[in-house]
């Protein structure tokens, strides 16, 4: 028997193409003969953002709700789409969504849920003013829920919340910035890809990735990089009063498991996602509310801990997306977490 990925196009001697669209995959009980290619069904992007019902009482109806918007994965302002996966743009399907409950006058309270290291500096700062603005237009109770990672950039946009609640082994804080560059002079030498630039402005190419970064390049950089990580501080620092400001080690880029941050002041309280519906409940004072989950039709949800992040889950294992590999995506300032590089993808 062979098992096929989810779209196949089979051709066969003397026979026309047949292709077979499937969400899972296809099983053949007889040996194929003939040329086979395999891809991806169509992006999901066509499709609407809808309610989706999670709690098990039949599809949406009217009454009070607690809306879910779910945030996973790298928060870049791109599409996330690639030879062998595709996804949203994250700062594009995080507005939808939020104007989706915003048009629903039956949702009396918002629960967003991060799992996220972070991303670039302007996506996680619009996200972060998407989510403020919506406190102040709509007046509902906002509430996020930290499940695995809710770091760097993640926590800057959870800081617009009106509280937050971590799982007990999230990971959290990170506050810093990082420059996601490489010097990439010696694996270009390597193919024998020698730069030939010309410039006007001694600085027009600070921070290529074609050479070793210059000391005076370096201290333009960390001056922007100190600029940036201020304006992060500040944010956390008005939003989260509670926090020492004079404790450095909150402020130095490190994480936090969830009971050091509840420590710190960086979250509210301990709990699971179910907990956080609870707290948005008692908010909008609304205890009857059904929990539904915002997403695109075509990528439904049935639980509201369901697997939505940005890409889907066919992306590359590979660093195929590291900055300076591709033009599109030159090293940039980001609000990330960044352990590893494969991260950069």
């Amino acid at each position: 028997m062979y098992r096929l990925l989810p779209i196949l196009l089979i051709t066969c001697i003397g026979c026309r193409g047949l292709q077979v669209a499937t969400r899972s995959e296809v099983a053949l009980t007889t040996p194929l003969q003939g040329n086979v290619t395999a891809g991806l069904a169509p992006g999901t992007k066509q499709t609407p953002v809808v309610a989706m019902p999670v709690d098990g009482q039949g599809p949406c109806k009217g009454g009070p709700k607690v809306a879910i918007v779910d945030v996973d994965g790298l928060l870049v302002n791109q599409t996330l789409n690639g030879p062998i996966f595709v996804g949203d743009n994250p700062v594009a399907i995080f507005e939808e969504k939020l104007d989706a409950t915003r048009n629903d006058s039956d949702v009396c309270a918002l629960v967003v849920r991060i799992n996220s290291p972070g991303g670039g500096v302007t996506a996680c700062d619009v996200m972060r003013h998407l989510l403020e603005k919506y406190r102040k237009d709509t007046g509902r109770p906002v509430i996020v829920s930290l499940v695995d990672v809710g770091a760097s950039g993640a926590y800057y946009l959870a800081t617009a919340a009106d509280a937050i609640v971590a799982h007990p082994t999230a990971i959290t804080g990170g506050i810093g910035v990082i420059w996601n560059s490489y010097n990439l002079r010696d694996l270009m030498a390597q193919f024998n890809v020698i730069p030939q630039t010309v410039k006007a402005g001694n600085n027009i190419d600070m921070g290529s990735v074609n050479q070793a970064i210059p000391a005076e390049t370096k201290k333009m950089l960390q001056q922007m990089a100190d600029e940036y990580h201020f304006r992060f501080k500040k944010a956390v620092q008005t939003a989260r009063p509670k926090i020492d400001v004079k404790d450095e080690a909150n402020f130095d880029g490190r994480v936090f498991t969830a009971g050091q941050a509840l420590e710190r002041g960086f979250i509210d309280a301990l709990g699971y996602l179910d907990e956080a519906v609870e707290v948005a409940k008692q908010r909008a004072a609304r205890s009857n509310a059904r929990v539904v989950m915002y997403g695109r039709a075509s990528n439904p949800a049935f639980s509201t801990y369901a697997d939505r992040s940005n890409a889907l889950p066919t992306q590359s294992p590979l660093p195929m997306r590291m900055p300076g590999l591709e033009r599109s995506r030159l090293p940039t300032f980001l609000y990330l977490w960044q352990p590893e590089p494969t991260l950069d993808r």
